[in-house]
């Protein structure tokens, strides 16, 4: 029976959902609303499994995954609550970068404790790869999580585990790493992972649509809000920097001329605690029609923002999984393309749909 394995480093929302989202869809359970792909490549979302995980808050380390999922801080839609008992437990991690020092001032409902287990090591964390027969490793970690996201690459590598990078950390497109990841036959899959219809995925496709129709695009913000730890982690400015990179270079890679720094701004705004996992994004597109005639075009955006990560996720661990049957390494550029929003190769989302399509049925 085809299954494949997979560990998580960090069981926050976006994991949460993932979790929750693959006991819905097993199979017969309910409908396939949502999934992009319920078959793909001869893989389903019930034959997906996750055998490690790693995090640091006191509340999930040391708990099986379906329960940690389900622990503060916390705070994603709850869609599925029966949830069987994984038979994973979480393991104590590597803290590195992956806390922000201003999370500490926060309440414990909203922020990090950090549990007192002893860390993790490299060795420990590929022995355990080793040992559970992991095919693809999740990158979780919260932004701005450099040098814990690459200490994970590093195990991934060396275990020889395919690795997904959802977080803004350039890993698959960095130069140095891909070619790392090459060389070794390591299947890579990132950056930054792209929301089912998020504000990255909806400001794209509309920037795409101005180049197409022959409307000049001059100026355009996306201002997002949000109440999880991810926009709390973020509300510290210096961990921002890929962030903003990565979802501004998404937009600005498809319109049809590159906008002055000035005339574009996109990024997570502010942290505004009662919207838990909800996000909200402002989106403002100011441009000229025939005639140079001036028009803007408005847009309010409300989704949960893990959910609408998770069937992404289900579908870029299939495609990961599918390139290690078939012995590639490095970026899987069609993967990373539709799925990310800091790829090595930028495509427009059209393009990139009918690249990944090919990738799934090739043989």
């Amino acid at each position: 029976m085809k299954s494949i394995n997979i560990a998580i480093v960090g069981v926050g929302n976006c994991a949460s959902s993932l979790v929750q989202g693959l006991s819905h869809y097993r199979d017969g359970a309910n409908d396939t609303v949502g999934l992009m792909h319920w078959d793909l490549g001869g893989y389903r979302p019930s034959d997906i499994h996750v055998v490690a995980a790693w995090d640091v808050d006191a509340r999930k380390v040391g708990k099986d995954v379906a329960e940690a999922i389900f622990a503060k801080p916390n705070c994603t839609a709850v869609f599925c609550e029966s949830i069987e008992t994984t038979g994973t437990t979480v393991q104590m991690g590597r803290i590195l970068d992956g806390v922000a020092e201003h999370m500490a001032d926060y309440n414990d409902d909203r922020t990090f404790i950090v549990a007192k287990d002893r860390e993790t090591t490299k060795e420990e964390v590929i022995a355990v790869l080793r040992a559970t027969k992991t095919d693809v490793l999740m990158n979780y970690l919260p932004v701005g999580s450099q040098e814990a996201s690459e200490f994970y690459a590093e195990c991934a590598l060396e275990a020889g585990v395919a690795f997904v990078n959802n977080i803004p950390v350039f890993i698959a497109s960095n130069p140095e790493w891909a070619d790392r990841f090459t060389a070794a036959g390591v299947p890579i899959i990132g950056d930054d992972i792209k929301a089912q219809l998020g504000a990255t995925i909806v400001h794209r496709v509309l920037t795409d649509l101005f180049a197409k129709r022959g409307v000049k695009l001059e100026r355009t913000y996306q201002l997002n809000t949000g109440g999880n730890t991810d926009f709390l982690n973020m509300s510290n400015h210096r961990r921002l920097a890929s962030k903003k990179i990565s979802k501004t270079e998404a937009v600005q890679s498809v319109a049809a001329e590159r906008l002055e720094d000035e005339n574009v701004h996109i990024g997570p705004s502010d942290y505004v605690p009662w919207q838990n996992d909800n996000k909200v994004c402002f989106l403002r597109m100011e441009g000229s029609m025939f005639g140079n005639v001036p028009m803007n075009l408005e847009l309010r955006l409300s989704v949960e923002d893990s959910p609408n990560s998770a069937g992404v996720a289900i579908d870029m661990i299939r495609c990961a999984k599918l390139a290690k049957d078939r012995g590639l390494g490095g970026p899987i550029d069609a993967a990373s393309a539709y799925f990310c929003k800091h790829p090595r190769t930028q495509m427009t989302d059209d393009l990139a749909q009918t690249a990944v399509e090919a990738f799934i049925a090739a043989a």
